[in-house]
């Protein structure tokens, strides 16, 4: 199963003539990865992250519950197998303009902040991927101020 995400992801960096349906779906799946992982970070998942998590995928797309716990089960095998984000904010680069990216980013701020503290590993990985995804540190740092409020 991992080894099929894997050549999936990678027939969509090399195939841009891919159906909209692979796309949608490389798209839902990088998403969730990056915000499973912003769930995971710290060491510590309760229950307002999980809560937030889905209602940022609620923001994002338009799934099915059992699609959400799906796509969230799957972004949990990709992170225990991937080494690196990249293939996740790759998949972001491609698709979204720098206005979704910068949406993208105030996500990750609203599960960071869901448990009320937010921990410095945290703040490191939304840094790292705000890195990768190419938002100027002025959106992050705007993203950030009107999540938290």
């Amino acid at each position: 199963m991992l080894k099929a995400i894997k050549i999936f992801f990678e027939k969509l960096s090399e195939n841009p003539e891919q159906s909209e349906e692979d796309k949608q779906h490389a798209i839902h799946l990088a998403v969730s990865v990056l915000l499973v992982e912003m769930m995971r970070i710290d060491g510590h998942i309760n229950d307002e992250e999980k809560i937030a998590l889905k209602a940022s995928l609620d923001n994002k797309f338009d799934l099915l519950d059992i699609e959400k716990e799906e796509l969230m089960s799957l972004a949990n095998q990709e992170l225990d197998q991937s080494i690196d984000y990249y293939q996740f904010t790759s998949v972001i680069n491609s698709h979204f303009d720098q206005q979704k990216k910068i949406k993208m980013i105030e996500e990750l701020w609203r599960v960071a902040f869901a448990d009320g503290k937010l921990d410095a590993h945290e703040e490191h990985y939304i840094r790292k991927v705000n890195a990768l995804i190419h938002v100027s540190h002025k959106d992050f740092m705007s993203a950030k101020h009107r999540v938290r409020g």
